[in-house]
């Protein structure tokens, strides 16, 4: 009876203490908000995405657009009238990015999360931030074969942009994280990126914010208390789930081919070369970026236009077909946002266990060996900015990733499917039991010498050149300011 008396006390004592209290166990991770301190819902500037897809994109002039809309207030249940922003989601990605529902959108949190993503304060000597290696100038990457971070650390791979990281399934070349809230905790706690104390890298982190008075009143209005590491997280990653890139020269010439089918009532939604022609006539006419991309003269070129949209449209075929672009590149970011063994690492056939990628990452008990040296599918936005390219960074340029493609990639035993020859590994294979001489030149591997033969794609030079053509014109228009300006703000 004593016992259960005890339990019941205990149980009593729950309910009763206040839904405010602050957890004793690790501080720096998470508090609970104090609403008193925050900044009252009907003040809260939401934001919102708009998709080319709702009828209201077409009126939307600029990429942030402050209006008003109707809510009902969580705590009353009443309706009240207050600030939105809505932001104009770029052409070509007809989805809007996913919001968690612990994490809603607002102005307030938007300016801290970007406040944060400058400031060299969350790294241990003050000399890194989260733009060191996702710079706003360099195609929020760094344009190096793989970052320098604390100290001078040098890291182990080549630092991904965060064009479109909003609609990554997984964060990180490996799919360690799961979200950018994940992503976005992962730079303070490496010692070769932003952490070089002895304790606990975050604790050292929020210790930091903690002392500085205007991230401390800041923290309190979005979310009702001290600094922490969750908070953190959510801020930095609701300003990054803004980094949205599209409105490439191949959106417009689909948008222009839409219009044209509907007035045509063909029903025939097929890319032709014209509609590529009339998207580079307008870009002329504007004096676009896309020219650029694409190597053209903007006062001197105009007369170029259908030989252009003839070899964009011939390096789309090809990026669809031939080229077997497809097998992961797809959807409106251009990835499928699987993991894939394309031999980056591999030296003479062989796979050092420091490339073996998502494999690693995977839980003991659920190890996959078909994701031996298998990174994530990187989209194909933004490609003139983010260079040099692969986890490795070691191709420079677009032609030497085509020629990477073209020879199949590099050959090893965990070598993906979707890179390689089976019809020829097959035959070998064959061959080789019925005692027959085989090519002495293809790889084998394991006791049963299985052979892994690259596939090759024998484009031509021409092919080639479209193909590159094709990726350029997927770059797009630079980002509003008011993202990609350090020191833009709204209202100011």
């Amino acid at each position: 009876m004593t016992v259960r008396r005890s339990l019941f006390a205990l149980a009593l004592f729950a309910f009763a203490t206040p839904a405010f209290a602050q957890p004793k166990l690790e501080p720096a991770d998470f508090l609970l908000p104090d609403e008193s301190k925050m900044t009252p819902f009907k003040n809260r500037v939401s934001v919102v995405f708009v998709t080319s897809n709702q009828p209201e994109w077409k009126a939307l002039k600029d990429f942030w657009n402050e209006g008003t809309q109707e809510d009902a207030d969580p705590a009353t249940g009443l309706k009240v009238t207050r600030k939105v922003v809505k932001l104009k989601v770029p052409l070509g990605l007809t989805q809007a990015p996913v919001v968690p529902t612990e994490n809603p959108m607002t102005v307030e949190k938007w300016v801290l999360g970007k406040q944060l993503y400058y400031d060299k304060i969350l790294s241990t000597n003050g000399h890194v931030a989260c733009a060191t290696c996702h710079a706003p100038d360099k195609g929020f990457a760094d344009g190096a074969k793989s970052s320098t971070g604390i100290n001078n650390a040098l890291g182990p791979i080549n630092s991904p942009t965060v064009f479109n990281a909003a609609y990554n399934r997984f964060q990180f070349w490996d799919g360690r994280g799961s979200s950018l809230e994940d992503q976005a905790q992962g730079p303070v706690g490496n010692n070769k990126e932003m952490f070089g104390g002895k304790s606990d890298p975050w604790e050292e982190a929020v210790t930091r914010l903690r002392a500085n008075p205007a991230y401390v009143k800041a923290f309190n209005t979005v979310f009702g208390h001290a600094p922490t590491r969750d908070a953190a997280a959510k801020a930095v990653a609701t300003y990054e789930r803004t980094v949205l890139l599209g409105n490439s020269l191949d959106d417009k010439a689909n948008a222009l081919m839409r219009k044209r089918v509907t007035e045509e009532e063909s029903g025939k939604f097929v890319l032709k070369t014209e509609d590529y022609a009339a998207a580079l006539k307008a870009e002329f006419a504007a004096k676009g970026t896309a020219l650029k991309d694409i190597g053209l003269d903007a006062a001197k070129d105009a007369g170029k236009v259908n030989e252009f949209g003839k070899r964009i449209l011939a390096g789309r075929e090809l990026f669809f077909n031939k080229a077997r672009c497809t097998n992961c590149h797809t959807g409106d970011t251009y990835t499928d946002h699987g993991f894939h063994n394309i031999g980056v690492g591999a030296k003479n056939g062989e796979l050092p266990l420091d490339e073996f990628g998502r494999f690693v990452r995977l839980p003991t008990g659920h190890k996959d060996t078909a994701l031996v040296g298998a990174f994530k599918t990187p989209g194909t936005r933004g490609l003139l900015w983010t260079a040099p390219y692969m986890h490795s960074g070691e191709d420079k340029t677009l032609e030497a990733v085509v020629d990477f493609y073209d020879r199949g990639g590099n050959v090893n035993a965990w070598l993906s499917e979707k890179m390689r020859d089976t019809a020829a590994e097959t035959a070998y294979v064959k061959t080789r039991a019925e005692g027959k001489p085989v090519d002495a030149g293809v790889k084998t591997y394991g006791p049963t010498k299985k052979p892994i033969i690259p596939l090759k794609l024998n484009l031509t030079v021409q092919e080639k050149a479209d193909l590159v053509l094709f990726l350029k014109a997927l770059n797009g228009e630079s980002l509003d300011p008011l993202v990609s300006d350090p020191a833009k703000f709204p209202g100011k």
